[in-house]
């Protein structure tokens, strides 16, 4: 039986260029005239995707056209179809189409301009698939479809990106991973014959000096590094070809190292894949194209969003990626209630397969029953966007086995605390899809009301509340980053730093970030009962190393800036004490709690990224506070 042939000429594309692409159709059967056949370019109509096309034959730029055996040129109509998420093309046949007769699409420039050509997409896919419908009677009955394929491959060599630890140990080996990417980060061989790319680093031997060559893989794996001395380095890469330098993030080597840092997202979606309708493709873009070391979904729990079936294959396809050492993929979903009371929560779980919690379920209608009925030790429940006035949470039924870190940014804006209040990334915008902000949801007024909870960033988002602001006048920031503070790359390992508040957020960048008082990580809570001497003196010390020189660095108490740190350069480093008297600078919760201080650290780049740390707490538990005064009558009871 004979079978239609389907061509694509080139037969590959690199991301990004623009060209003339023609998809020739040799028919099996005849076709009478009248015929109609649709076009679909499989595009998500986004700048990354590849670029819809126009139809008026007069303009010869990025123009869509069909060529018959006889080299007629006729035009398409554009058209929209359930099944497609923008505009197809429709070709009417004006005369027979006979078997073996050929009936090719072009789309570009007629005059092979490539200034005028047609875009591709901007990310590499292998087998990309364009659609061509059929409909013999004319009717506009499409069913079934033949197909075209091509390969999107990686652009010309632009960048050189290196993927290594934050923190590392003296002496200890880690791996690093060299990412040879075109203009759009896609990995590429795409570069001059003979280029050859010189490794070096800062205080070490020189005999690790190397030259690479670029990879047909467009990558390289270096395994088994190590730094003999404590400090900051930088691996370097230098293009001796084009004289380009490239650097990594900074690495800390430090003297011991029981904690190391691991990057990440909680809660985010990507701009090239959706986790909902591809959700394994999600994942491999997370891990392998963004260097994710841990990620967790954040579909919303509405039917309409994830299908009883889509929450089945994301639970089964985030065990088989979840891998120790290499990525942890965390099961989580975003529940929404009513604002100021409840908001928007990202929950995780720390094992698979767990049920999704639809709000619409009686026993899920709220969060007080979800909490009743489910494990802390096994769900942890993360404020979210708490600044947006659609999702706005005021923290007062705040719960604290639960709700042990919140979301402090993501792409649309920062929850620190007002724009009054000098908020650098302002949830903000204007028209009427857009969000604007509400104070009743600042981490800094909940924070000094006694809420405890550390930070963490969330990246882009464009389902549930926030699935307007794309289209809206609404301002939009890069995704953020958390960072785990964590004694192992295991999933266990990073749910335990979380409940330990053993994090930090950051607006995008890997900047390197360090608390501590009284030698105590962030996240800490300290009593002056323990330590006396916290009463008078607060010795606090800390370090960040930034990706960018650092123009205002901050330590923050009780939500007000105490000290202005001096910078040097990209680097950080400070010692203080705070020999402020505790009563005269303490605040007072709201609940049955002692007198409190807290600190974090806040930093900003030159390029306008910022890092903060979760805050560490100091409790005045030998003063008479109301816990105090408890313990005391019932031990004067027990006496008499």
């Amino acid at each position: 039986m004979r079978r239609s042939i389907c061509v694509c000429e080139p037969n590959h594309a690199f991301a990004g260029d623009s060209g003339t692409w023609k998809f020739t159709y040799t028919t099996a059967s005849l076709l009478p005239k009248g015929t109609k056949l649709r076009f679909d370019l499989e595009s998500g109509g986004r700048n990354i995707d590849w670029q819809i096309p126009q139809t008026n034959l007069k303009d010869k730029a990025n123009l869509i056209w069909a060529e018959l055996p006889n080299n007629k040129v006729i035009g398409a109509t554009e058209t929209s179809h359930p099944q497609s998420a923008t505009t197809s093309f429709e070709f009417v046949l004006p005369a027979e189409l006979k078997t073996g007769e050929q009936f090719s699409i072009s789309m570009g420039s007629p005059d092979r301009d490539e200034k005028k050509g047609n875009r591709s997409q901007q990310f590499v896919q292998r087998r990309r698939p364009f659609c061509l419908y059929i409909d013999p009677k004319g009717k506009g009955e499409y069913k079934e479809h033949e197909l075209f394929q091509l390969d999107v491959r990686g652009n010309q060599l632009k960048a050189l990106r290196v993927v290594a630890p934050s923190l590392v140990a003296r002496n200890k080996r880690f791996d690093v991973i060299i990412r040879f990417e075109d203009l759009f980060g896609n990995l590429t061989c795409n570069a001059p014959e003979g280029t050859l790319i010189d490794l070096s680093y800062e205080h070490l031997r020189e005999n690790l000096n190397w030259k690479l060559f670029v990879p047909e893989t467009g990558f390289i794996a270096l395994p088994s590094l190590y730094f003999n001395e404590p400090g900051i380095y930088k691996i370097q890469l230098r293009n001796l070809q084009t004289k380009e330098t490239f650097l990594s993030p900074p690495i800390k080597c430090l003297p011991e190292g029981p904690l190391s840092i691991y990057w990440g997202t909680l809660h985010g979606e990507s701009d090239r894949f959706d986790s909902g309708h591809n959700i394994e493709s999600w994942l491999r873009h997370m891990r392998d194209d963004r260097s994710m070391q841990f990620v967790a979904t954040s579909c919303f729990d509405s039917e309409e969003e994830t299908s009883n079936d889509t929450w089945k294959l994301i639970s089964t396809q985030l065990a088989e990626f979840n891998e120790d050492d290499r990525f942890v993929a965390l099961l989580g979903f975003q529940w929404k209630g009513e604002s100021n009371e409840e908001g928007l929560r990202q929950f995780v779980y720390s094992k698979d397969m767990k049920p999704l919690l639809r709000q619409k379920d009686t026993k899920n209608n709220s969060l007080k029953k979800i909490y009743k009925t489910n494990n802390p030790k096994e769900m942890i429940a993360i404020p979210s966007f708490t600044m947006g006035k659609a999702t706005c949470y005021n923290f007062a039924d705040f719960n604290y086995e639960y709700e042990r870190v919140a979301e402090i940014y993501n792409a649309w804006g920062s929850s620190e605390c007002s724009l009054k209040e000098k908020n650098l990334k302002p949830i903000s915008g204007s028209g009427k899809e857009a969000i604007s902000e509400s104070a009743e949801g600042s981490l800094i007024k909940a924070l000094n009301n006694g809420r405890r909870f550390g930070f963490v960033a969330g990246g882009y988002d464009d389902r549930g509340p926030y699935n307007q602001l794309y289209e809206a006048n609404q301002a939009q920031y890069a995704p953020g980053l958390t960072a785990l503070l964590a004694k192992e790359h295991t999933r266990a390992s990073l749910m335990e730093a979380l409940q330990a508040r053993s994090c930090y957020a950051t607006t995008g960048e890997r900047i390197i970030l360090g608390l501590h008082i009284a030698g105590f990580n962030m996240g800490s809570e300290l009593e002056t009962k323990n330590r006396p001497g916290l009463e008078f003196n607060r010795h606090i010390t800390g370090y960040s190393i930034g990706t960018q020189p650092i123009v205002e660095a901050s330590l923050i108490r009780n939500g007000k800036v105490f000290k202005n740190l001096e910078a040097k350069g990209e680097k950080v480093e400070f010692e203080i004490d705070d020999t402020d008297l505790f009563s005269t600078v303490a605040l007072e919760p709201q609940e049955d709690r002692p007198p409190f201080i807290y600190y974090y650290l806040r930093i900003v780049q030159a390029d306008g990224h910022i890092a903060w740390s979760s805050p560490i707490w100091v409790d005045q538990t030998t003063k008479a506070s109301p816990n105090g005064l408890k313990k005391a009558k019932k031990k004067s009871k027990d006496v008499e």
